[in-house]
């Protein structure tokens, strides 16, 4: 089969089209004809060398998400049939003509969606519903601090809190983005961060946040803690700005606040399992009935995956850059 192959650790110049073997489906597994795939900051990092892909999976192709059609089934299969529509998340390979993965990781596509929107779906809003409502405990009327809100899962987290009643600060550097994310998402309030977001968010909330979602990581730590009401919690699920940050842990105890960490690459088959079903029962209606939506900022055929890294490198995009075959 068909993938996009990483030649050596290097710049969006080392990604190839290429053959790689393809694998059978094993007992409780499918393959999945890929339609569509979309490009995630983790792949430009294992495309620099910087985050190998999790044991089992194609260390050499990247790819953490896929939309497409069940091709065959291994033995044991019952959840679902050849020729299903199905998108889900994988550790790695998603820029590949096939995936194979284990029935219970596949949700099935709404009908309302195509394979691109649908490729943009797993990694951003599965990501954002799990930091959201297992990690936060996100609750109606509370306030919800998103940085980088124009991103692929600050745009779905975006969604997913107003669906469930909760008030949003978002912030970016790009006033363009603000304005998309608030004249078309509902974003209550856009703070540019250019120059800090601390005083604006405190005086645009009387005070502070209950929660964040942080997607920037290193710097902005300080600023958070002075943001958050007694009680807040943060969830930090992506390092832009550096994984080094110092905490003050006087005001972490003062303020009784919890912060904590996430990411869903990692974790072991039956934990992304849990995710996945949890976010089926929970979100996809959501979905089904455009109640919340993905969002494309562009659709660039596979074999242009250089020029899709390009774009995430420059900041140019609001929401998710996909890759179709």
């Amino acid at each position: 089969m068909k993938a996009v192959v990483i030649r050596a650790p290097g710049g969006p110049d080392v990604l190839e089209l290429a053959e790689v073997p393809e694998r059978e489906p094993a007992p409780g597994e499918v393959r999945v004809v890929v339609k569509a795939s979309a490009v995630n900051r983790a792949d430009l990092m294992q495309r620099r060398g910087a985050y190998p892909a999790p044991t089992g999976w194609p260390q050499d192709v990247p790819g953490l998400e896929y939309a497409g059609v069940v091709e065959s089934l291994g033995a044991g299969v019952e959840s679902l049939a050849v020729g299903d529509r199905v998108m889900g998340l994988v550790g790695g390979g998603g820029y590949a003509e096939y995936v194979v993965v284990h029935e219970r990781e596949a949700l099935r596509v709404p009908d309302r969606l195509s394979f691109e929107e649908a490729a943009a779906v797993p990694e951003a809003f599965i990501t954002a519903h799990d930091a959201l409502f297992t990690r936060l405990g996100l609750a109606s009327g509370e306030w919800l601090l998103i940085h980088a809100v124009g991103s692929g899962v600050g745009t779905a987290a975006l969604q997913l809190a107003r669906a469930a009643s909760a008030r949003v600060v978002g912030t970016s550097r790009s006033e363009w983005k603000l304005e998309r994310a608030t004249s078309q998402y509902g974003l209550d309030v856009p703070v540019d961060a250019s120059d800090g977001f601390a005083e604006a968010v405190r005086n645009a909330t009387a005070g502070g946040v209950d929660a964040i979602l942080d997607l920037v990581g290193g710097a902005y730590l300080a600023d958070n803690l002075r943001v958050l009401r007694t009680l807040g919690r943060q969830v930090v699920v992506g390092l832009t700005s550096g994984r080094s940050a110092e905490l003050d842990m006087g005001l972490l105890l003062s303020m009784r606040l919890t912060l904590v960490g996430t990411a869903l690459r990692s974790r072991p088959l039956e934990e992304k399992i849990a995710a996945t079903r949890l976010f089926a029962r929970q979100a996809l209606p959501l979905l089904a009935d455009g109640r919340v939506r993905p969002v494309v900022h562009e659709t660039l055929p596979m074999g242009r995956a250089g020029d899709a890294h390009q774009l995430l490198e420059h900041n140019r995009t609001f929401g998710k850059v996909v890759l179709a075959w």
